[in-house]
C-alpha cells in the first residue's frame, strides 16, 4: 500500500504501550506476511525494553475478494 502512519508516537504524557505492524499479502499466505515483518526488521526502529510490539498477517484472496488468511505473531 505504500503508506506509513505514526500515531501518538511521542505524548507529553510518555510513548506509546504497543506497536502493531501489518503485513498485507495478496494471494500469498499469512505466514509469507509474517516472515516478511521478520526478515526485513520492519520493527527494529521500535524495539526498546518494555514496548510490545505485535505482528499480524493478513492475506487477500483476489478470487473470492475477502481475507484468507490472518496471523498473530
Amino acid at each position: 500500500m505504500g503508506f506509513y502512519t505514526q500515531a501518538e508516537y511521542r505524548t507529553r504524557e510518555g510513548r506509546i504501550d504497543m506497536m502493531v505492524n501489518l503485513e498485507f499479502k495478496l494471494d500469498g499466505t499469512a505466514e509469507e506476511a509474517l516472515a516478511q515483518i521478520s526478515d526485513k526488521n520492519h520493527t527494529l526502529p521500535f524495539s526498546i525494553e518494555d514496548q510490545q510490539i505485535v505482528h499480524i498477517g493478513i492475506n487477500f484472496d483476489s478470487s473470492t475478494r475477502i481475507i484468507d488468511k490472518v496471523l498473530v505473531g
